[in-house]
């Protein structure tokens, strides 16, 4: 595919082109909402693709720009097995044509920042995640794919070939942004390259403040092993003088079904403004994975709702431990244990003084997509001036 070099910026008075490029576009979801805003801070950049096959309610945020794709759009059943496609993506990523933009930045948990770019055009990568199944989380890939022998061994040498690639591929990128801490210190551990950290952006306009909070407690994702709600269903099986109540679906629905007790409600899949009012009511949030981010935390603080989470992942970094800060939104538990998950809810309750939903709501602001633009713009107009000064 080819630049066609037409989206323009304005840069400290200097014209530049600029091109977006993100692995794959099936759905709105976070990386999405990364993309939306980008594109709001640069509204004239062109946008590329893996593939694309957004559909057409899901849109809007791209106000009818069209999107650049690779030759796997057009491969049999992309549409919905685009993942088995993975072997191919860096060779389709590597013929974007880019080479008529000033500036190129990847939104990348896959292949996007493997485009190749000349030594005149500034590279920004933002990384939600160096390609996770490749690199330490490839044992949980495996284990979780229940594979054949023979597929696994096939797996683990794609990966392998997966990892050298990606690492390579690092070397063009002139600047990385993480989405967390957390994510910061795992580009470091692959690439041995430093990023700085802009987190993403967060509807937090759409979460109005709530004081107003019930008996029951919420958790809310799609409903796959790594989130762990078993976790959290199998604690509140044990409290049986408690509410939980679960929002999502996915392949895990029926077997928590099973195992929970009456007290657990299942709500299934929610309009967004079901979402909402159930955040804004609840006593607290729970919340048992390991994200690089987590944006249900953010929404949940930004209802005034307190969040109980496992002390790991991008977590850590938007919800304050009341027991380390006055002003604290949260409290931690340190194992993946139902048990260590009761035990923070029973302290949760046995809090001296409640968590105020003020505080939450002050806490989720800073992850505004206002204060997410603002920052990005910031650091891509800092570091194209710098590589352009260095270039002269």
């Amino acid at each position: 595919m080819t630049g066609e070099g037409v989206g323009m910026a304005i840069i400290h008075g200097k014209h530049v082109t600029i091109a977006i490029v993100c692995d794959w576009l099936v759905t709105y979801a976070g990386a999405e909402r990364v993309l939306e805003q980008m594109l709001v801070a640069y509204p004239d950049a062109d946008v590329y693709a893996v593939i694309d096959f957004l559909p057409e309610a899901e849109r809007g945020f791209l106000h009818g720009k069209p999107v650049h794709t690779t030759f796997i759009q057009n491969l049999p059943f992309a549409a919905t097995k685009y993942r088995l496609y993975l072997p191919l993506m860096p060779l389709a990523i590597e013929q974007l044509d880019l080479s008529s933009y000033d500036i190129v930045i990847s939104s990348s948990h896959a292949v996007a920042k493997g485009v190749l770019v000349g030594p005149d055009q500034l590279h920004i990568s933002y990384v939600h995640s160096p390609l996770r199944y490749a690199w330490d989380m490839q044992g949980a890939y495996l284990r979780e794919s229940h594979f054949s022998a023979l597929k696994a061994w096939l797996a683990r040498i794609l990966l392998h070939y997966l990892r050298i690639w990606d690492a390579r591929t690092a070397n063009s990128v002139d600047a990385f942004v993480a989405n967390s801490r957390f994510i910061a210190r795992r580009i470091l551990k692959c690439y041995r390259r430093e990023a700085v950290v802009i987190y993403p952006p967060v509807d937090v306009a759409a979460f109005a403040l709530c004081d107003d909070k019930s008996d029951y407690y919420l958790t809310a994702s799609r409903l796959v092993v790594y989130k762990n709600v078993q976790l959290i269903v199998e604690a509140f099986r044990q409290m049986s003088d408690k509410r939980l109540v679960v929002i999502g679906d996915g392949p895990e629905y029926g077997r928590l079904r099973e195992m929970a007790g009456e007290n657990v409600t299942f709500f299934g899949y929610c309009d967004r403004a079901t979402m909402i009012e159930k955040m804004q009511h609840a006593r607290a949030f729970l919340f048992a994975a390991e994200e690089d981010f987590g944006i249900t935390p953010v929404e949940a603080q930004a209802c005034g709702t307190p969040v109980i989470a496992y002390r790991k992942g991008g977590v850590t970094e938007s919800v304050e431990d009341i027991c380390t800060e006055e002003d604290g939104t949260g409290l931690f538990f340190d194992e993946q244990t139902a048990e260590s998950v009761k035990d923070t809810v029973e302290r949760f309750e046995r809090l001296e003084h409640p968590i105020s939903p003020t505080n939450c709501r002050k806490r989720a602001e800073r992850f505004s997509e206002a204060a997410f633009r603002a920052q990005f713009k910031q650091y891509v107009e800092k570091k194209y001036i710098e590589f352009h000064n260095r270039n002269q």
